[in-house]
């Protein structure tokens, strides 16, 4: 197939087909199989910009590192502090500069719709890496990537979403993207952060159903995929208040979990998952965040390159 990623942007799941998603899958095996030199040719000489006006760790480094095994370069900003949009620049303003020193543009920013905004100014491609409380598509690529590795498939599974369901941005793109797959999702979540419920239609296609207690469902999971409770999206504290610690993920949840479930986070973590969780042989969240570096170099390079490593 001719290669859909090329200089296309990255804004939502929604946007992605299966097989666009099979595409991605197949590049990330075989980037993961190619030798040092093979690898660096990919994308060398090409610059990605990251600009960053929200925290990251995971995010930013794992698409600097991307990058750089590939070949190419990073420049960018870290935090908004560092750059002229203290002074009072705008965010259009901002990508406009910026998509003149870069092939592909990355953004993460607290504004719904940020992301589709820098899309229709840049000319290169932008990827949404967060925007505001809507959707963060490449932790959805790399979780689906970590589910696949990790369990020899999608279809067919049960997976429980457990936490902050409101708020979590990587809750709506991971969602949108289990569309494409005949799974059965349980969402598991107090009634204050259940999903939106405007987000549902796009999901029509999915096997959803609501708990309020991981205890009802827990035994029947191939895959337990834990959020924090996004505290910094609460429009009020003591709503914060009513819901943080609501769930724990600790040796009591698990001694009733099935022994081939993973447990998976796409981090950081507050308390929602028990450290001892850690030495847990089903605990997945360090090797699905390590996945992410390898699905964000499979998917620069398509989106890089007009013939796919494929």
């Amino acid at each position: 197939m001719a290669n859909p990623f090329y200089r296309r942007d990255v804004i939502s799941t929604r946007d992605m087909t299966r097989e666009e998603m099979d595409l991605l899958f197949n590049a990330t095996d075989r980037i993961r199989g190619m030798n040092m030199q093979e690898r660096l040719s990919l994308c060398r000489g090409r610059v990605l910009c990251y600009l960053f006006f929200e925290p990251s760790t995971r995010t930013r480094l794992s698409f600097e590192a991307a990058m750089a095994s590939i070949g190419g370069s990073s420049i960018g900003i870290a935090s908004g502090k560092e750059s002229s949009m203290e002074k009072g620049e705008s965010l259009v303003d901002t990508i406009r500069v910026v998509d003149s020193y870069s092939d592909v543009i990355v953004l993460r920013h607290r504004m719904d719709g940020s992301a589709r905004l820098a899309a229709e100014v840049a000319s290169n491609p932008v990827i949404n890496a967060g925007s505001g409380a809507e959707e963060h598509p490449t932790q959805a690529m790399l979780d689906l990537y970590t589910i696949l590795k990790e369990k020899g498939r999608i279809d067919g599974l049960r997976i429980g979403i457990v936490g902050d369901l409101k708020y979590s941005r990587t809750v709506y793109s991971l969602l949108y993207a289990l569309a494409m797959y005949r799974v059965d999702v349980h969402l598991v979540a107090p009634p204050l952060l259940r999903i939106r419920r405007e987000s549902l239609y796009a999901m029509d296609s999915l096997s959803i159903r609501e708990h309020d207690s991981i205890d009802e469902v827990v035994d029947t999971l191939d895959v337990i995929y834990v959020t924090r409770i996004q505290r910094e999206r609460f429009p009020d504290a003591q709503e914060y208040e009513k819901v943080k610690h609501s769930y724990v993920i600790d040796d009591r949840v698990l001694a009733r979990a099935r022994s081939d479930a993973i447990v998976l986070h796409p981090l950081p973590r507050v308390d929602e998952v028990a450290y001892h969780v850690d030495s847990d042989a089903r605990a997945r969240y360090f090797k699905q965040a390590s996945y992410g570096k390898d699905v964000r170099a499979a998917l620069l390079a398509l989106m890089i390159n007009a013939i796919p490593p494929v």
